[in-house]
């Protein structure tokens, strides 16, 4: 069975037409329960993850994207073995830039580093980046094409983007998809907003070992949340409560054994053999902060 890869998206939130930039986010969820197949073991996965972007004008028309992200993943990765930490830190450089009143582009470059962290070396090196080009229909409408690359230690992958940003003319109603990594449809209430959101996640992982050979994780994860979102101080600040269903895979490999290229949701030359049990999905419960730079009055 091809196994269905997704990235793990680091777009900022910047574009003047959207009228604001979440210049930090902060997040922890946990996952209950996650049985391993086969196997009466289960195990818990704990996420946190912390993402700051820092735009710097640098005329009416060129901005650029400064920032860092991080994550950290805790698990068992096979049945009755101990928990075991999984990191990635991004750094995020790149340039949002108008060409017209309808066109826009953002290219961010993405270098990163990913394993347990233990001993970290140049195998635990990866780059990737994206572009996404944006086209401005209407004042509350705004198409994104894009294509994102990583190199991962499973391979390249890569997937385009297809996606667009909608807002209702009374502001209350919002999408924002960029399809097939992240989507989120929400309604505002006054000082609250309900909404649902989407996200897909793969990653891979180093992990250090002093005997055997050498092995890596590839994660691949999505997380279908509802969401309640408070918003204080004039939506500077977003508290949102999530529930829903989050999938855990975490597969573990050999360093080496790799597919020939992976497009979206397509892995090409997939051979590998993976070592441990295959991890289930369940109940996902996810806190987060974001501080909210308001642009502009008008939404996106």
């Amino acid at each position: 069975m091809k196994k269905i890869i997704l990235c793990l998206l680091l777009i900022p939130s910047l574009t003047i037409a959207q009228g604001y930039v979440d210049l930090l986010k902060i997040g922890y969820g946990k996952t209950f329960n996650n049985s391993f197949a086969n196997s009466s073991e289960s195990t818990e996965v704990s996420i946190f993850e912390a993402d700051l972007t820092y735009p710097i004008v640098i005329n009416d028309k060129n901005t650029f994207i400064t920032g860092v992200s991080f994550s950290h993943n805790n698990l068992q990765l096979f049945p009755n073995s101990k928990f075991t930490s999984l990191y990635s830190s991004t750094i995020k450089l790149g340039l949002a830039s108008t060409f017209s009143e309808k066109w826009s582009s953002t290219v961010i470059l993405l270098p990163k580093i990913a394993s347990d962290y233990e001993n970290i070396s140049g195998n635990d090196f990866y780059f990737g980046g994206f572009a996404v080009l944006k086209l401005k229909k209407r004042e509350n409408l705004i198409y994104r094409f894009g294509l994102y690359a990583t190199s991962e230690a499973f391979g390249l992958f890569s997937t385009p983007i297809l996606g667009w940003y909608y807002l209702s003319p009374n502001s209350k109603f919002e999408m924002d998809m960029s399809l097939p990594i992240a989507a989120d449809i929400n309604y505002k209430l006054g000082f609250a907003t309900v909404g649902i959101d989407y996200f897909g996640i793969g990653r891979s992982y180093k992990l250090s070992q002093n005997i055997g050979p050498k092995q890596y994780v590839d994660q691949s994860s999505l997380e279908v949340l509802g969401y309640v979102q408070f918003n204080a101080f004039k939506n500077s600040v977003l508290i949102r409560t999530k529930a829903g269903y989050a999938t855990s895979n975490y597969e573990v490999y050999t360093e080496g054994d790799k597919i020939d290229f992976g497009l979206s949701a397509f892995s090409f030359g997939d051979n590998r053999t993976q070592l441990n049990p295959d991890i289930s999905g369940g109940l996902f419960i996810k806190f987060e902060a974001v501080y909210r730079f308001q642009i502009s009055e008008k939404g996106k």
